[in-house]
């Protein structure tokens, strides 16, 4: 398809959701901010009567301004509840538009596709019980990476999908948009009613094209609706259907449509001759099938046109991806008292060094200002304006990621230990490149002989670390235990100032030294297994790295009694060692 071509769609599919706002669902514009967009809204907002609401969602709003509730400063001036209408209300009959829906907050979207599809917001809070009509199309900006797209319940609920980044300002033009044919559109767009055949041909196409949705076919049928609306026709015809497969189909095929073809290793097998007295029956058989073929065939051409190359293998990469997380975010999310993002507010008392929500705080003894000042006008001295009692107190609540500390504990026993420790010295350093970005830690743990020691503490320094692992030895027995031990007493401390420790164990499973320095292996193995279970026991993310030159179930049965991830990886290197460790530390 041609630039002008497809911009000149971009500008149709503007004019088919301004006619059916509500009915199209909305419009997915995958745009960074520029001129591009910036003339795409211009002309949507010009195909928009002036008087329908139009908002802007910000991505950080607060459930009470999403949703509505108690206003509060009427009602501390009126001494009764009054209730305040939400952004999603107050959209109702026009358009929402949704800034960076690549970042949206999962309860935000939770309540906004609940509304879109209820068309109306539920209010249950603050002493209010209310149900206010939210009828509204949406326009969701998404500014995303190619690993981050806006969430996938409310892509499948939005009708157009464009792509603008494939447009410089020069290949844009203002196409001049009719206010006047918008509006009798709309009053057309009840009367024009949808064919048996036409809904078969949209769901036939859909299945070609594998799109699973059931959404799609009904976001396209309302587009074919708005289409012949536009164009002012009584029913929808042809052109209206591949139009509406072009711009509502095409974005989300997964499969490229193929022609069903004869094989030409076979013939077809003879038709038996028609007789005379049945031609005329057997022509108007043929002729229903055939009419239906040439439709699907219509349609699927739209397709075919629409798609540029290599936008199925993208599609397929998105809808397959999840969306990365970034570095820095690998630590647990845990709730604190004073710092982090904001998740709202809790009755509770002011100690401990508790915040005080003043905002929310007003808003629990707002309802009950009238009863509350009938009983305070028998009481001596003057009653202030507002009444604050002790259970009307709303403590504030956070969250944050906590720091990470990755502790890697080498078995530095044995004849490979020159191997493993070199391998791994290598992969600390390699991570510690990162710590800066991250905001990270990593430690060190060896054991050999009989004993286990902290070579590296928790740090972030490099150069900390290249002068503790420099001249580490190797050599001796297998003291599993006092290694999984010292591991353990490490993490647990790291958990109790609210860091999130991960341990990455180093080992061929192989102990011989048992917790109280003897050599034996039934016991090593046995009180190697009890400091395993420490691991499951207290839910500490560890992965085991087997670095045997052939990886045998000693190691293995260790990682299940850990509850740890298990990675066979006998002739790693320091860099495939860090990208494992990086992959595993952050897929828990």
């Amino acid at each position: 398809m041609s630039i002008s071509l497809a911009w000149s769609d971009a500008v149709t599919a503007a004019q088919l959701f301004a006619v059916d706002p509500v009915g199209t669902g909305g419009v997915l514009l995958r745009s960074r901010a520029g001129p591009v967009r910036d003339r795409w809204l211009a002309t949507l907002r010009a195909a928009l009567p002036p008087d329908q609401p139009y908002r802007n969602l910000p991505l950080h709003i607060a459930d009470g301004r999403l949703l509505g509730g108690l206003d509060l400063s009427a009602t501390l001036l009126a001494g009764r509840p009054v209730a305040e209408r939400g952004l999603l209300a107050e959209a109702d009959g026009g358009v929402l538009v949704v800034a960076m829906a690549e970042r949206m907050q999962a309860s935000t979207n939770v309540y906004l596709t609940a509304a879109m599809d209820a068309q109306e917001t539920a209010v249950e809070r603050d002493g209010l019980s209310l149900r206010m009509p939210a009828r509204f199309g949406v326009v969701a900006l998404d500014e995303g990476l190619e690993d981050e797209f806006s969430p996938a319940g409310l892509r499948d609920r939005l009708g157009f999908h464009l792509d603008l980044d494939q447009f410089a300002w020069r290949d844009t033009e203002d196409f001049p948009v009719q206010l006047d044919d918008i509006i009798a559109a709309r009053a057309r767009l009840a009367g024009i009613k949808v064919g048996r055949e036409q809904i078969e041909a949209i769901c036939t196409a859909a299945a070609a094209l594998g799109i699973i949705s059931l959404r799609a076919p009904l976001l396209a049928i309302r587009a074919a609706r708005a289409s012949a609306a536009l164009f002012d026709r009584v029913n929808i015809e042809q052109d209206d259907i591949t139009l509406a497969a072009r711009l509502v189909l095409a974005p989300r095929a997964m499969v490229f449509p193929q022609s069903d073809q004869p094989d030409e290793a076979e013939p077809p097998p003879p038709e038996p001759p028609p007789e005379d007295n049945s031609e005329d029956n057997n022509d108007q058989e043929q002729q229903t099938p055939d009419i239906d073929r040439a439709l699907d065939e219509v349609i699927l051409a739209a397709v075919k046109a629409a798609m540029p190359p290599g936008v199925l293998e993208a599609l397929r990469a998105s809808a397959g991806r999840a969306r990365a997380r970034s570095a820095g975010k690998a630590g647990e999310l845990q709730k604190s008292k004073k710092r982090g993002r904001p998740t709202g507010s809790v009755r509770g008392e002011l100690r401990d060094g508790s915040k005080l929500n003043v905002i929310e705080t007003l808003r629990a003894a707002a309802p009950w200002q009238p009863l509350r000042r009938r009983q305070a006008e028998g009481r001596p001295g003057s009653a202030p304006r507002i009444l604050v009692e002790k259970d009307d107190f709303r403590i504030a609540r956070f969250k944050q990621r906590t720091e990470t500390i990755t502790i890697f504990v080498v078995d530095a026993s044995g004849s490979a230990a020159l191997h493993r420790l070199a391998e791994a010295k290598g992969a600390v350093e390699l991570l510690l490149a990162d710590c800066y970005v991250r905001r990270d830690q990593v430690a060190m743990i060896a054991f050999r002989g009989s004993i286990a020691e902290i070579l590296l503490p928790p740090t972030r320094s490099l150069a900390r670390a290249k002068r503790s692992l420099a001249g580490l030895p190797g050599g001796g027995g297998t003291p599993l235990a006092a290694g999984l031990d010292a591991a353990f007493m490490l993490a647990d401390s790291i958990k109790r100032k609210g860091q999130t420790p991960t341990v990455i164990v180093l080992t061929d499973g192989r102990a011989n030294i048992a917790r109280d320095g003897a050599p034996g292996r039934p016991q090593a193995e046995e009180d190697a297994k009890a400091s395993a279970r420490q691991f499951r026991v207290a839910a500490i993310n560890s992965v085991v790295i087997d670095m045997s030159p052939r990886p045998g179930p000693q190691a293995e049965s260790f990682a299940k009694e850990m509850d740890a991830r298990y990675l066979p990886m006998p002739h790693a290197d320091a860099t495939v060692l860090a990208k494992a460790v990086t992959a595993a530390t952050r897929a828990g």
